[in-house]
């Protein structure tokens, strides 16, 4: 029978799944894999939650649990009578991890030396192919559990990564996302190229890709030929999704981010005059612990001056084992208040965008149901092809998306 699988949390969670089911097409018998996630106790809960209802819907069904819950959470997992199998995130690509006997055992994410390429041709139901790159982080944010889930940064090699682009262009792929834990480390860790280096070597070395694009970036850690890169190359989209998380320098320093408020509005600001099409996106805690109702309106404030316009608003949630889990933390009330805010704020930034966009043409990838996405990841409704690309006039927007003619 084939192998199904349940995925939450991040994109490399699912891009993952999509590795595993090859991984473990051998598996003798009906097989779900639960790729886990534990960036939050919550996605552990509602994780725990969906195993229990497979097993109740799908008696015969061999249930294994993978990914960060089960690195991070190994002993609630391996306490579950539903789960039949537990595969750490350093094996879960291994074709002999799902052919040997079930264990309940996971091995030391940390002992990881090696980030494999998934070799994938493409993702099911996707559109645009998302490639890991690298796995792994080497810092340590006060509100994050993943390093130890992911363990110490990796990458893979470069001639790996350029060879996996090419066959998913054989394979009729147009766009391809360049995707990992803490992407900008890419290459570090081994005194390969960085990650603009990368870049350089999937454009050279795969000129029939229509599209390069990255997934969410480090701004401070973005190096010198990343950003010659977004100058020069046509085919890396005018993109990026930024890891910022707050927008007060003292909030910053408690999160043990690595960037201060100017870090982050410089950058900006040069990748805008090397690339004035540039749309950016970004990731925005709102109530950390500690936070004032000043040093919040700081990051309400960083959406103007950092030219946002899609943003992931993230209420904060205590992570179990975290620093920043023992810190005072906000009223639960005022977290809310403050997502809130955010969300409306990028609301209105990005109607701000919509509208400046009508008129304008656009090359746009074809998704499935009627939507794509221009170079600058702005969804359009339009009447295409799933894979095709198209120049497209805007004639409007309905809030969310833009309407091509």
């Amino acid at each position: 029978m084939a192998v199904e699988t349940l995925t939450f949390g991040c994109r490399l969670n699912t891009v993952e799944s999509e590795a595993m089911r090859e991984a473990a097409a051998s598996h003798a018998g009906d097989l779900v894999i639960v790729n886990t996630c534990a960036v939050t106790a919550e996605a552990g809960r509602q994780a725990r939650k969906a195993i229990r209802r497979l097993h109740r819907e799908r008696p015969g069904a061999s249930i294994a649990v993978t990914g960060c819950g089960a690195q991070v959470e190994t002993v609630a997992y391996a306490a579950m009578p539903e789960v039949a199998r537990l595969v750490g995130n350093g094996r879960k690509l291994d074709p002999a991890s799902w052919a040997a006997a079930p264990t309940r055992a996971v091995a030391d994410v940390m002992a990881e030396t090696a980030a494999p390429a998934t070799r994938i041709a493409r993702m099911a139901d996707h559109t645009r192919a998302f490639v890991p790159v690298q796995n792994g982080c080497d810092h340590r944010c006060t509100f994050c559990v993943i390093p130890f889930g992911r363990g110490r940064s990796r990458s893979v090699p470069a001639a790996d990564v350029v060879a996996q682009v090419a066959r998913i262009v054989e394979h009729g792929g147009r766009e391809v996302v360049l995707t990992g834990v803490d992407l900008t480390a890419y290459g570090r860790e081994c005194g390969g190229p960085s990650l603009g280096g990368l870049v350089r070597a999937i454009v050279r070395g795969v000129p029939d890709l229509a599209r390069l694009r990255l997934s969410s970036i480090d701004s401070v850690e973005a190096d010198p030929e990343l950003v010659r890169a977004f100058a020069e190359e046509a085919r890396l989209m005018p993109h990026l999704h930024l890891s910022l998380q707050a927008g007060d320098d003292l909030v910053l320093k408690r999160m043990k981010r690595r960037h201060a408020r100017a870090d982050a509005i410089r950058f900006c600001a040069e990748i805008r005059r090397l690339r004035p099409d540039t749309v950016f996106g970004a990731d925005l805690i709102a109530g950390f612990p500690t936070e004032t109702e000043a040093q919040f309106a700081r990051s309400l404030d960083l959406v103007g001056e950092c030219g946002l316009t899609h943003l992931h608003v993230f209420p904060y949630s205590a992570r179990p084992g975290t620093p920043a889990a023992r810190m005072p933390p906000v009223a639960a009330e005022a977290i809310r208040d403050r997502a809130a805010r955010l969300r409306a704020a990028g609301a209105q930034a990005l109607a701000r965008h919509l509208d400046g966009e009508v008129g304008r043409r656009h090359r746009v990838l074809a998704e499935r149901g009627g939507t794509g996405r221009t170079e600058g990841f702005t969804p359009v409704r339009l009447d295409a092809r799933p894979g095709e690309i198209r120049e497209v006039a805007i004639t409007g927007h309905d809030g969310r998306a833009l309407i091509a003619a």
